[in-house]
């Protein structure tokens, strides 16, 4: 009788195989989500939060939004609610004072919403350094001070004649208190935003190159779309600083983003005045001067308070007080009169005081004065992403 045969049995797998298990590969679009996550997180976020450009930009828009919101609120509360006509934009202190006050508020808004995103307090913005009372009556002082100076000048030289007092009794207190709210919300708006938000930020996130395209693309805007008004002023000043900030740069000078910041700043503070209609260059290029002299203000002084005293008693002083156009406008309600005479080199022409050489002399003064009171002091600025 045959054996009977009994059918194979299987193998057992060798023991080291059984372990082994078949991982199916990874997608590459799994691959990519780390990736293009770390990506948009550079691009927004830097070491300091948000990033400079970033804030700007949304700054910006904010800002531009609430104004939209509150003209269009106040129209309508204007035209519907009271029946009033159409309002008058002529150069008047109440005309002033509720545009600028207008400003102010949408200012707020936006460096709230932006303190609140970077983490900050809304002081931070380059108004919390010591003494900050006393540092805004200084500038009010040297403000009205330097005006007096130009015009006492100007004055001496045959460039400035003056004429009888256009006002008396109460109306020199009324005008006189309108045109100082009118100025001191003038000064806190432009103050605001440029020696505080945007130098604040620029400083914190800028560095020589995006310094040079920011001034240069200004530059460009200008050349392509104004004609007149003053803008080789702004092209001077663009011009001015290029050397020095470079060398900071080469150098690779510690903090040096605030010089940069302050370049960036002060040429777009040149430009925002060439929308006034009676600036020349010589207007335009003291404008952004004494932007910079602003900027350095903020950093002997370690905050803004002396350049927002010094900025209103300036105006002041030149509209009301001593009734020369401020930037091509002659104000309503001024107390002296005065009247620019001989060469407009000289004396100004319809630009009015700021417009005259002079004053580049006058502001080198105010800048040597602000140095030899608190240049011992020294404020670190935010260092450079």
């Amino acid at each position: 009788m045959e054996p009977e045969i009994q059918p194979l049995l299987p193998e057992a797998p060798p023991a080291e195989a059984a372990t082994k298990t078949t991982v199916p590969p990874e997608p590459v679009a799994a691959g990519l989500k780390p990736r293009i996550l770390h990506w948009l997180i550079w691009t927004f976020i830097g070491n300091q939060g948000l990033r400079a450009g970033w804030s700007v930009l949304l700054f910006l828009l904010i800002t531009v939004l609430t104004l939209i919101a509150l003209a269009s609120a106040a129209t309508f509360f204007d035209h519907h609610i009271l029946h009033h006509a159409p309002v008058s934009h002529a150069f008047t202190a109440a005309n002033e004072v509720i545009s600028e006050a207008f400003q102010l508020l949408a200012l707020l808004a936006a460096g709230t919403i932006l303190a609140f995103i970077e983490r900050r307090r809304l002081l931070d913005y380059n108004l919390t350094g010591p003494r900050p009372v006393a540092h805004f009556f200084s500038g009010l002082t040297a403000g009205f001070a330097a005006l007096s100076v130009l015009v006492g000048a100007l004055s001496w030289g045959g460039w400035l004649h003056f004429g009888p007092v256009a006002l008396s009794g109460a109306q020199i207190i009324q005008f006189g208190a309108a045109w100082a709210a009118a100025f001191l919300l003038v000064g806190c708006c432009e103050e605001g935003l440029f020696r505080c938000f945007l130098q604040f930020t620029f400083t914190r996130g800028i560095n020589f190159w995006w310094a040079f395209g920011t001034n240069a693309a200004a530059c460009l805007l200008l050349a392509l779309l104004l004609k007149g008004n003053g803008l080789w002023g702004v092209y001077a000043i663009a011009l001015l600083g290029l050397f020095p900030c470079l060398m900071l740069h080469i150098r690779k000078t510690p903090r040096s983003g605030f010089w940069q910041a302050a370049w960036v700043t002060s040429t777009l503070f040149g430009l925002i005045h060439t929308g006034n209609g009676g600036e020349n260059w010589i207007g335009i290029f003291a404008a952004a001067f004494i932007g910079f002299v602003f900027c350095v203000s903020i950093r002997v002084t370690g905050s803004a308070w002396w350049a927002i005293g010094c900025h209103a008693a300036w105006d002041w002083a030149e509209t009301f007080f001593y009734g020369t156009a401020d930037s091509g406008y002659v104000a309503p309600g001024h107390y002296l009169t005065a009247t620019p005479a001989g060469n407009a080199l000289w004396s100004g022409g319809t630009d009015g005081p700021e417009g005259s050489l002079l004053v580049l002399v006058v502001v080198l003064l105010l800048l040597a004065a602000l140095l030899a009171i608190y240049g011992r002091n020294k404020v670190d600025a935010p260092a450079a992403q």
